[in-house]
């Protein structure tokens, strides 16, 4: 099953996607946005363009796990989502994935204009990657 993730900010999402083989997570671009409405077609379009069936959103839990603001803000992004793609919408913890990626660019030399201009896309990357171990890690519980 193709996957789109999504890292969802006020001025950016960062886009990232999974193939069949639901292995790896690929960064492919940050979308400045424009608006709830232009956004949303945006990303169905997406969806609709590289043949995505689940879309993972992230989900910006607070600190002791609970739903705050942000959290409430992407699921209400995700259900409006859900009404023009036919696609499942899931939600992915991601806490901390944008610090976790800002330090592998930094790792890998990466200068801080550049980090700037691909965060989104990384931490989009990031966020589908772990709902991807999560569910092998349940494909394989099922398995034993």
């Amino acid at each position: 099953m193709r996957h789109l993730g999504l890292d969802l900010g006020d001025a950016r999402i960062g886009i990232a996607t999974c193939g069949e083989s639901e292995m790896f997570a690929s960064p492919q671009e940050t979308y400045r946005c424009r608006g709830e409405s232009a956004d949303l077609q945006y990303i169905a379009e997406y969806c609709r363009m590289t043949g995505a069936k689940r879309v993972v959103i992230g989900l910006p839990v607070n600190m002791d796990g609970t739903n705050g603001p942000r959290a409430q803000k992407a699921m209400a992004f995700g259900d409006a989502l859900a009404k023009l793609i036919d696609a499942e919408i899931v939600y992915q913890d991601e806490r901390l994935t944008t610090v976790t990626g800002e330090r592998m660019l930094i790792e890998a030399g990466v200068k801080r204009g550049k980090r700037k201009q691909v965060i989104d896309k990384i931490a989009a990357a990031i966020i589908l990657e772990s709902f991807l171990e999560t569910l092998h890690k349940n494909k394989n519980k099922e398995q034993i």
